[in-house]
């Protein structure tokens, strides 16, 4: 187990040439040395396409069956699983406990560094326990180094549960890619400060969440198009936002919007079936009730 947990071999433990003489460059240059990095992690995302959308696939399929959608991580990967995890019920008007993060150290290491954590392999076990995966979930790990005993524990428990797996690393050849169903690799390579991944590597994690979640959303039936019709109007700009997504996917005025909304109690995805369809605020929500929630299912369109 020795040689696995070394990390002189990874790619993200490396040291960028480019980056040798960092401290002597001007800021402009060390700007556009960051900016090229970045670039790369968007080329290593777009690289790992075809796993990326087989990991959508998998989530979906599970979703549909009431299953969730599990984050696991520790330091930066488990900030970012968080944050993706928390953003899922505003943007889609996700239920509380559809998407969840499972981070290393708990809610104290959101603001302050756990490192000691990412570990606890223990802890990882009791604390994906705590969550209760089975058959219908999807569990994601999400490390850098490809060997975080946390999350490596924690995909092992999964497995033993029966819930399906997804990696997403950022080093080729790792022990938990090979430990899930679905490996998604986005090799991103030696960093500007040598080690940190919180930079490129988090980069590309955080670009992965974002299409795994928002894409499994859209298959759900959370958009229609690219509008968020399940968007939950909780302040004045979301009201607005709502009132826009209306008059976008229906073509009405602002007026007619607002009043569609008011009759569907701000439910921006009612007030569309119930423009488009032509029925009040009820009956759309009863055909969207039978079209699993698609707009254009419901609207007969």
């Amino acid at each position: 187990m020795a040689d696995r947990l070394t990390l002189d071999h990874l790619a993200t433990e490396g040291r960028l040439p480019a980056a040798r003489d960092l401290d002597l460059r001007t800021t402009a240059e060390q700007v556009a040395l960051f900016a090229a990095q970045d670039a790369r992690a968007v080329a290593a995302v777009a690289a790992a396409g075809n796993a990326i959308a087989a990991a959508v696939d998998l989530a979906v399929a599970r979703m549909r069956r009431g299953g969730r959608l599990v984050y696991v991580g520790a330091g930066t990967p488990g900030r970012l699983a968080v944050t993706d995890a928390a953003e899922c019920r505003p943007t889609f008007g996700l239920p509380d406990g559809r998407v969840v993060a499972v981070m290393a150290g708990g809610d104290d290491a959101m603001s302050r560094a756990a490192e000691r954590g990412e570990d606890d392999a223990e802890a990882a076990r009791r604390d994906l326990g705590a969550v209760a995966p089975g058959p219908d979930d999807v569990v994601v790990g999400i490390s850098a180094s490809g060997r975080t005993p946390y999350v490596l524990a924690a995909l092992a428990a999964a497995r033993a549960a029966g819930a399906a797996t997804v990696a997403v690393v950022n080093n080729p050849g790792s022990v938990i890619a090979e430990a899930a169903d679905v490996a998604v690799v986005a090799d991103t390579g030696p960093e500007i400060v040598a080690g940190s991944t919180r930079l490129k590597a988090g980069t590309a994690q955080k670009l992965v969440l974002n299409t795994l979640s928002t894409l499994t959303m859209v298959q759900l039936g959370r958009t229609y198009g690219d509008l968020m019709v399940d968007v939950q109007a909780t302040n004045a700009k979301l009201v607005a936002r709502a009132r826009g997504i209306v008059v976008a996917a229906t073509g009405v005025d602002d007026d007619t919007a607002e009043s569609a909304l008011v009759a569907a109690d701000g439910r921006a995805k009612v007030a569309i079936v119930a423009l488009l369809a032509g029925v009040d605020a009820d009956e759309a929500a009863r055909r969207l009730a039978a079209a699993d929630g698609h707009v254009r299912a419901a609207a007969g369109s």
